[in-house]
Parts: C-alpha cells; structure tokens; sequence
C-alpha cells in the first residue's frame, strides 16, 4: 500500500461541504472527499467531543491525524477520523455553537485562524483489502468498531447503502417504526444487526452469510418488508403497550409464532396477570410465555435460602417422595433441591409452604407433574 503525507487546511476541507440525508452522502473538500463511505458508522459525537475538535483548532494545537483513501485520480473516502471532520464541517457551516457563538458570529480574524488551521492528513492508495484492513488496524485506538460495523466494511455495496438508510440513519424509518419495541441505537448499527439476526436464524444461515448473499441486491426491499411484518404484527397481538415490551426478540418469536393471532382479550388479561405476579421475575419473558408456553422465559422466583433451609428441617433431612416409596435416606442440604410441592403453572406460590427438598434424582423425574 502506498502511504503519502500532506497537510489540508479547514478552508479546503468544508469547500462544498454536504449533507445530503436522503441518500446519506457526505461529501467535501470540494466534492472530491466522501466523508462517509459505506463502512463507516454514523456521526456518533456528543456535544462535549464535537465541541473540543474546534476548541483545540482554535487553540492551534495539533490535531489527531486523519486518514483518506484514494478512490480515484483525485478523489478521496475519509478512513479515518469521520467524526472529527463532520465536526470541522458543522460548525463551519454554523450548524452548532460553542460558548453561544456559531461560526457566523466570529469575527473574520477569528473565522479565518480556523481556516488556516492545517489539518495532518495520510493518503493512502491501495486494494479494498488492504483499505479495509488498515480501516480495522487504525480504529483499534479510536472508538472501538460493533460487530456490525465491522461486518459492513467486508459487505458494503448497493444492498448495504439502502439498509443503512432504512435502518441506520437518525430518524430512520425503523427508528420511526419500532423505537419502542427496539434495545441500542440505530446508528450503531444495533437495529441493523438485531433485524439482520432474526431473519438469519429464519433462513438458518448467519448474519454473515445474509451480508454476503444479499451484498449486491439493488435495495435491502426484502428485510424491511420482513422487519415491518414483525412489528404490525406485534401491534396486532399486543396493542396495550408495556416498556417490558422493548427488547423482546419479536423476530425470533414472529420465525415460530407468525402465523398464530390468539383472542387479544384473553392474551392481554393472561399479560396482565403476569404482569402482577410477584413470582415472575422476567416481565419480558411474558411474552414469549404467552405465545410459547416456556415456563423458563417467566425466570419463575427462587426460594430463598431461608425457605429451603426451613424445609429441610421440616422434613428431618430426607427426600419426600424417596421416604414415600420407603427409602429413609437422610440426606445433606447440599444434595438436595428446592421445588414448589403445587407447581407454579398450576397456581403455586413461590412461599415456605409451597417448598419441598427433593434429591436430585426425584427433582430430576418430577418435571412438570
């Protein structure tokens, strides 16, 4: 790979500079630098960070190096350092202000100390590997790069740049659609990386191998018309909306249960009851419980140390259903197990009462009966 150093001054950089947030294009230096490429994550900058790249200009101290790769005769993609260079770019075009001044508001002496400002810049040239790979080497130090962010670097193309804008870009039609049903944040790549899960295990393939086959498609058309049914689904089966309902793995339940659409007033009243019982401990698990009948999602309360300790007293040490086909082992409290002597499904409370210590054997054949 070939590697060339050279100074850009501000004034340069944010010639032309554009944000175009129906294609997602950001470009500068003239329309010669896309500033953000397929691999590169969202603007992620808090105000503080964003902030502190124009203070440290205007200061004149040295800025972090950032890294272009050549894409052309005299075109270039930022590798690295999108974040300090959409924060240059912003501010010169007073989309943002610092102390309650914009860069309007500066005097041109002021105005013009940030545009000389040189910005350290390496020009690399090389093949998409070798860009791709040193992409990867040099945010080591940076931010450290999801999985998903990283997997669009390996699979960008036509199909990545539609799903990025459907369900990457700030107040994208998945955030618009599912932000109440959705765990993470859209532009790092969580919903992306979620929806491309789910869909994957519907496929019995990987998120990898979804990327792959589906690189060069001319729109991501077929995960957003899979993603949508899965939440106009949910809408139809859960119309009261409870915040337990936001990072339910609705995919993976719509891949099993789909086609399912139970009485809504039954599902809401066994929703709500669950919902009241002190028992369950995973209030998410409520409605995989619901649709699946997987008492485990629930995470059904354990009985306290107390209780079993209670009952192993009770019962002088040994097993009751050993001591009922007459087997009078005493046992140790660490070979025994607690269990609901009237299960939970069947209206068991999660109290001393309802405890017994079985051996493991017995706790083992005793199931769900």
């Amino acid at each position: 790979m070939h590697i060339e150093h050279t100074s850009i001054k501000v004034r340069d950089l944010v010639k032309r500079y554009q944000d175009d947030t129906q294609t997602g294009r950001v470009s500068g230096y003239d329309g010669k630098l896309d500033i953000r490429p397929a691999y590169q994550r969202e603007f992620i900058y808090k105000g503080k960070q964003r902030d502190a790249v124009i203070q440290t200009i205007q200061k004149g101290f040295p800025l972090n190096v950032i890294y272009w790769a050549k894409t052309g005769a005299d075109t270039f993609e930022v590798l690295d350092g999108q974040q300090r260079t959409i924060s240059i770019c912003q501010y010169c075009n007073s989309e943002f202000s610092i102390d309650y001044r914009a860069f309007h508001n500066l005097t041109q002496e002021e105005k013009d100390q940030i545009l000389d400002y040189e910005l350290d810049v390496y020009q690399c040239e090389g093949s998409d590997k070798e860009k791709l790979d040193w992409f990867k080497i040099i945010n080591i130090a940076g931010e450290k790069l999801t999985d998903q962010e990283l997997r669009n670097a390996v699979y960008a193309g036509t199909w990545l740049s539609d799903a990025k804008k459907r369900f990457s870009a700030r107040k994208c039609a998945a955030e618009r659609l599912a932000k109440d049903y959705m765990s993470g944040s859209c532009i790092r790549q969580d919903y992306l990386e979620t929806c491309l899960a789910w869909i994957a295990s519907k496929e019995g393939t990987t998120i990898e191998g979804y990327m792959s086959e589906h690189q060069h498609d001319d729109n991501a058309g077929a995960l957003w018309s899979y993603f949508s049914s899965i939440i106009e689904w949910v809408k139809t089966l859960f119309p009261s909306y409870r915040k337990e309902m936001k990072g339910v793995e609705w995919g993976l339940l719509f891949n099993e249960f789909g086609m399912n659409y139970p009485n809504i007033d039954r599902t809401e009243a066994e929703v709500k009851r669950l919902m009241m019982d002190e028992d369950v401990t995973s209030k998410k698990g409520i409605y995989d419980y619901v649709l699946s009948g997987r008492e485990k999602a629930l995470s059904i309360r354990a009985f306290t140390p107390n209780q079993k300790r209670e009952a192993y007293e009770r019962q002088n040490h040994r097993c009751p259903r050993c001591e009922a086909d007459g087997i009078l082992k005493e046992w140790e409290f660490d070979e025994m197990q607690a269990d609901h002597i009237i299960p939970w499904h069947k209206g068991g409370k999660t109290i001393s009462e309802n405890c017994q210590m079985l051996c493991a054997s017995c706790n083992q054949h005793k199931g769900g009966k």
